[in-house]
């Protein structure tokens, strides 16, 4: 099973992406494949005509169909979200998110924006039918900062939501596959047995 990793923000580097990579990074770790998508780096003029037979938007549409989950990323601007996130969506079959899993992030200037996930962007995800949209994570712009000597550097309540999200995302994969994400504990180094 994929996860793609869609990235909407019109500028590089962003916090939202770098939020996304992170994302990224912690499902990766608990085994997880994924793929990613820059919706800016596909061809404007594609996007903005809905033209389904440029390549570079069949192939994205393709990343799409072909994963299992989907972690969408995106600033906020004007209370919403970005407009190359609305046009790249624009373009999904009407049920393009059927049966996959979809975790929205955002982040935005300050807590004010934070209701552009669920009162924005969560209608538009449902509508594309998908299996199950779990609970956002937001973050300030303090909540996510970068430098070049330390990288990315979250705040702690960041560190907790993205944490949970990823758990939740994780055991909702597995429990796809039919695995049960909690039938296996970790068995301490002292009951290890081993035959010769």
């Amino acid at each position: 099973m994929t996860i793609l990793l869609l990235a909407g923000s019109p500028s590089a580097p962003s916090r939202s992406t770098r939020l996304l990579h992170h994302v990224g990074d912690k499902l990766a770790a608990l085994g997880h494949r994924y793929t990613r998508l820059d919706v800016r780096d596909l061809p404007g003029q594609a996007i903005l005509r809905a033209d389904w037979n440029d390549p570079e938007i069949k192939a994205a549409l393709a990343q799409v169909e072909a994963a299992s989950a989907v972690v969408v990323a995106t600033p906020v601007y004007k209370a919403a979200y970005s407009g190359v996130l609305k046009a790249f969506l624009d373009l999904l079959p009407q049920f393009g998110l059927t049966n996959k899993l979809v975790l929205p992030l955002a982040t935005g200037g300050s807590q004010s924006h934070m209701l552009a996930l669920d009162y924005a962007l969560r209608p538009v995800l449902s509508s594309l039918g998908p299996r199950h949209v779990l609970p956002s994570i937001y973050a300030t712009e303090a909540q996510v900062l970068w430098s070049e000597e330390n990288g990315l550097t979250l705040d702690e309540p960041i560190i907790a939501r993205v944490q949970e999200g990823v758990e939740q995302l994780s055991a909702s994969l597995l429990a796809l596959k039919g695995l049960d994400p909690h039938a296996f504990s970790d068995v301490p180094f002292s009951q290890v047995q081993c035959s010769v």
